[in-house]
């Protein structure tokens, strides 16, 4: 009997592909459990959003931490995703020598249109068995922010988390590692 083996790729793997050429110039792809997930194209209330995001995160964190928009995250030999925005440990050298480890990771945010199914079953269980503590999807379809924390494994070996807490837009929430902190939701969803 013949099986069907699928080809899991390594983070150096996946790295030498991009070094070749493999893929298009500008196409936007992750490495996700060894598997090359192509990105859907970002519609301009993504693109608002994470720029409101982006500026609000600036204003409240100053030097407090580090915030990386769309750069890769090393979660494991076989995953390198590159989430819409992490607020980091602050490092001398900015992540110079290595991209952040979950250990590195304080908030990991996702925002979410035609990417809803794919950041809450697909990335989600990744973030959580990688130990990332807090994870929020910024859902523009549901117009609400997902906040999920404790990450755990259940009895059948599947990762999420124990806690999911929704904010409205017109709510603020408090950032997680940062209670002093909170996020005005008015501030961050396109209007």
């Amino acid at each position: 009997m013949n099986l069907v083996v699928t080809k899991r790729f390594t983070v150096d793997e996946y790295h030498r592909l991009e070094e070749i050429g493999f893929f298009a110039e500008k196409e936007r792809v992750e490495l996700i459990k060894g598997e090359i997930f192509q990105m859907v194209a970002k519609g301009t209330p993504h693109t608002a959003c994470l720029t409101r995001l982006y500026r609000e995160l600036f204003k409240l964190m100053g030097e407090q931490a580090t915030l990386r928009g769309q750069e890769p995250i090393s979660i494991s030999q076989y995953s390198e995703p590159e989430p819409d925005m992490v607020i980091v440990k602050n490092t001398p050298d900015d992540y110079l020598k290595n991209h952040p480890l979950p250990s590195d990771v304080l908030l990991l945010i996702e925002i979410a249109d035609s990417s809803v199914k794919y950041d809450q079953e697909i990335k989600l269980p990744v973030y959580a068995e990688a130990g990332i503590a807090d994870y929020w999807i910024l859902n523009l379809v549901d117009d609400c922010l997902e906040c999920y924390s404790e990450p755990y494994q259940d009895l059948k070996g599947k990762f999420g988390y124990r806690h999911k807490l929704i904010y409205l837009p017109n709510e603020s929430v408090h950032l997680p590692s940062f209670p002093n902190l909170s996020l005005d939701l008015l501030k961050v969803f396109p209007s």
